[in-house]
């Protein structure tokens, strides 16, 4: 395994550099959830539509996203399965659905009032 990492460190490491920013990672986890536009994106992280496209522009020099064109709208998707898969890691440890959020908490509250 480590013969093949070794091969691919350099591939591994520009990957998580592209994740390393927080404003690329939220580009991508809105792209998780489907196709969108830079509109939508700017829309959806509060970032001037000029960061968003330059943010896409790195992310698919990168092979990470992909574009399809529908008259003058460019709509952008994921467009890598380690990046899906990444993103659906790091989902399910940094953003749980709301229920389960709120199901942790009240049983941190109810350990805590134990005590």
């Amino acid at each position: 395994m480590i013969d093949a990492l070794q091969g691919k460190a350099e591939d591994a490491a520009s990957f998580l550099k592209m994740l390393a920013s927080a404003p690329r990672l939220m580009l991508l986890c809105h792209m998780a959830n489907g196709e969108t536009n830079v509109g939508q994106l700017a829309d959806l992280t509060g970032m001037r539509m000029p960061t968003v496209s330059q943010q896409l522009a790195l992310l698919r020099a990168q092979g990470l996203v992909r574009t399809r064109r529908e008259g003058t709208t460019i709509y952008y998707s994921l467009d890598s399965e380690i990046a899906q898969d990444v993103l659906a890691l790091l989902q399910k440890h940094f953003c749980p659905p709301k229920a389960m959020a709120r199901g942790s908490s009240s049983k941190k509250l109810e350990t805590s009032s134990v005590d």
